[in-house]
């Protein structure tokens, strides 16, 4: 797997909620599902390759799985990692267009 494939893979899935579409309307900055193990350097390349604009600073958030009950059984939903992207002045992404 060359550098540039496996920095594809960091990313799992924009975030759209409330919070993060506020975060992007009024200071630039988008919230995205990444593997566990990736680093602030890996998303910040991974971001600036896949939609090519230029990124100020990286926020990583560990989310704890919260517990769920199943029938009578107590199970566990998956850790998962959260950053927040902070892109530079005049640079924007469209998640529609791309």
């Amino acid at each position: 797997m060359t550098p540039k494939q496996r920095l594809m893979t960091v990313l799992l899935e924009p975030r759209v909620t409330e919070k993060s579409t506020r975060l992007s309307e009024a200071g630039r900055q988008y919230a995205f599902k990444v593997v566990r193990a990736a680093s602030k350097p890996q998303i910040k390349k991974a971001v600036e390759l896949m939609f090519n604009v230029k990124v100020d600073n990286v926020r990583i958030s560990n989310v704890k799985g919260k517990r769920k009950m199943f029938r009578a059984q107590e199970g566990r939903r998956a850790n998962w990692k959260k950053a927040y992207v902070k892109l530079a002045e005049g640079s924007t992404i469209d998640f529609a267009g791309t």
